[in-house]
């Protein structure tokens, strides 16, 4: 099995890959003439015109506090943020839109190192929502907290150290963890590999 394949059969038997978010561009002044570049579950993201950075529409409050929070994450392996333009508009889910700046990211391309160790993660992690199965809304919780506790072999350094920190904040803030679904690792134009959109509320 390739590094690729393992990542993107993880995402598939998880079953979020398709889950887009559904509500249209808001109307803003800072949004407008930019072009979409993606979607995930609860955000939106434009390129801005110097192609380094991009607005990113966030509808999720674990995503907020993900990005803005000033205990989050930070260093090789998360997402640089360089601003939060504030609340924008309402969702139709009904939760509050905030609008970050942040780097532009980049989807993994195949057989990379970023691919391999985001498949040994994906596959790992897989593996142990599967044990911890009978959990329910906790699985997603547990199952991260073991694979810290035996991580796959190629797993190491900085981005074991990501893990660990990426857990802390989990625990802090109680949301659960989310390395399976597409757009939630990325990597930086170098190569690094990026826990870019992590975490969602249950």
């Amino acid at each position: 099995m390739s590094c690729e394949s393992g990542m993107v059969s993880a995402r598939e038997r998880f079953g979020r890959a398709d889950m887009l978010f559904a509500d249209p561009v808001p109307p803003h002044p800072m949004l407008d003439g930019l072009i979409e570049i993606g979607r995930g579950e609860y955000s939106i993201v434009l390129a801005k015109c110097d192609g380094e950075r991009v607005l990113k529409v966030v509808s999720s409050p674990a995503d907020h506090f993900y990005y803005t929070a000033d205990d989050r994450p930070t260093g090789l392996h998360f997402p640089i943020v360089f601003a939060d333009h504030g609340v924008i508009g309402r969702a139709s889910t009904g939760n509050l839109l905030h609008l970050i700046e942040m780097e532009r990211l980049y989807p993994i391309r195949p057989e990379t190192p970023a691919a391999c160790a985001a498949a040994a993660l994906t596959d790992a992690y897989w593996a142990s929502c599967r044990q911890w199965a009978n959990l329910g809304a906790d699985m997603g919780r547990m199952a991260f907290f073991s694979l810290l506790q035996s991580p796959p072999p190629d797993i190491s350094g900085s981005l074991l150290d990501a893990l660990l920190a990426l857990a802390a904040f989990v625990e802090a803030y109680q949301v659960l963890p989310d390395i399976l679904s597409e757009g939630n690792l990325l990597v930086r134009a170098d190569g690094t590999l990026v826990f870019s959109d992590p975490v969602f509320l249950g």
